[in-house]
């Protein structure tokens, strides 16, 4: 279930997860438009959202502790988090086009929504608090959604031009 208390592990992947998300707001892809996003998949989206917050913030199961085999999971959720970084910092680097936005990382598609997704994923693991991955899962179901929708639009764009 998860012990409730702080967890400063969480704030860090929260802080990871915000920090660029804040930059982007004053440097959006060129036409970008959240217009015609689906309402089921922002809903999800959106309750995602908070419960992977308060997950990550109200169980003290996340912060460190002594080496097990476990932690062989929070060092992968900690490799996700820095491929997000270096995904971020290849987009502010970048011509900051729709189709940046939604690039991929080393295979991974829409990784500016699916890095986070599965680091909090792999997160709520090596906790052993299953509100977490559920929570990353609905965040995902929404979020990755949105990304994938728009860069099938895009994709359609180009085809037609």
């Amino acid at each position: 279930m998860g012990h409730i208390g702080f967890s400063y592990i969480g704030l860090l992947f929260l802080l990871l997860l915000f920090i660029p998300n804040l930059i982007w707001t004053r440097n959006l892809p060129q036409n970008y438009s959240s217009e015609h996003e689906s309402k089921v998949l922002l809903f999800f989206e959106r309750i995602g959202e908070v419960l992977t917050c308060c997950c990550a913030l109200l169980f003290s199961d996340f912060n460190l502790r002594p080496w097990t085999s476990w932690t062989w999971w929070l060092i992968a959720a900690f490799l996700l988090m820095s491929m997000y970084e270096f995904w971020w910092i290849r987009y502010f680097k970048s011509e900051r086009k729709l189709s940046d936005f939604y690039s991929s990382l080393l295979g991974i598609p829409v990784a500016g929504a699916s890095l986070p997704v599965l680091a909090f994923f792999l997160l709520g693991i090596y906790g052993r608090v299953i509100w977490m991955p559920l929570s990353a899962a609905l965040l995902g179901i929404g979020h990755i959604g949105i990304h994938l929708q728009h860069r099938k639009e895009i994709n359609s764009a180009r085809r037609l031009s």
